[in-house]
């Protein structure tokens, strides 16, 4: 009797310390996401197997229908994390297309140019980079597309405004995002911000879970002008001039 006595309080004590360890480990998750999400930041490169897990619903198939990307096209991706979008993309842009990717990690590019080589993908330009304040040219893109990265910025306004410019007149962007990113942006507040910044929204493929959104940039280089002034664009039609894409060779990167 004492035995079983013994081993009830055994089985008791055990019980009870495996809860509170369960609790206080669902503690610190729930306040590291809430410290994360009031602090966007990027992924680190150190646990980019995060970014490398699949995401249901925001496949890759649902990406090239929505974006539709073409051969020879000229296209941008912010924040290609490994490559699980831009391996994919860089074939549909051949021949004769180019992916640029921009990061702010040098670990990610190094990383995605690394498996890009490995697989003969030689159309991937890369260049290290702030969203916020892109270095490319006016008008330089035909589509540009960004996935789980707009709520990693501080200033989404910033960046959205800056993919509308390097945009080609009527450039195509798209926006993914899925749950649970402890950074996903709704997608009214995305709608809401990028319309701000003179963004058309044509289109939205997914649900509450996760979607991609597309949206429009201004079809004169006029109204863009019209829209940094604070003037509403107008519907003359004129389009002003398109700064020249530079040559760029593959895998060049920007200087830290």
């Amino acid at each position: 009797m004492k035995t079983k006595k013994r081993n009830r309080r055994s089985d008791g004590w055990i019980a009870r310390a495996v809860s509170r360890t369960a609790l206080a480990g669902t503690a610190a998750v729930i306040a590291y996401a809430l410290w994360w999400r009031m602090n966007p930041s990027a992924c680190p490169y150190g646990v980019r197997f995060f970014v490398e897990l699949p995401h249901p619903f925001i496949t890759r198939r649902r990406l090239r229908e929505i974006l539709a990307p073409r051969p020879g096209e000229r296209v941008l991706e912010v924040g290609p994390g490994t490559g699980y979008y831009a391996l994919h993309t860089a074939r549909w842009l051949q021949p004769g297309g180019t992916l640029e990717v921009l990061d702010l990690q040098q670990g990610m590019l190094d990383h995605t140019l690394g498996r890009a080589r490995r697989q003969g993908i030689t159309n991937i330009v890369a260049a290290r980079g702030d969203a916020q304040a892109l270095p490319y040219p006016d008008g330089l893109f035909d589509a540009a597309y960004l996935t789980l990265v707009l709520g990693e910025v501080p200033d989404q306004h910033a960046a959205l405004r800056d993919l509308g410019r390097v945009l080609k007149p009527d450039g195509r962007l798209v926006v993914g995002e899925v749950f649970p990113d402890f950074h996903m942006v709704p997608f009214g507040t995305l709608k809401e911000r990028a319309e701000a910044e003179g963004l058309t929204f044509e289109r939205r493929v997914g649900g509450p879970l996760g979607y991609f959104a597309l949206f429009r940039a201004l079809s004169t280089l006029r109204g863009r002008r019209d829209m940094e002034d604070g003037r509403a664009p107008d519907d003359t039609g004129r389009t002003g001039r398109v700064v020249g894409a530079p040559e760029l060779g593959p895998f060049r990167r920007a200087k830290s």
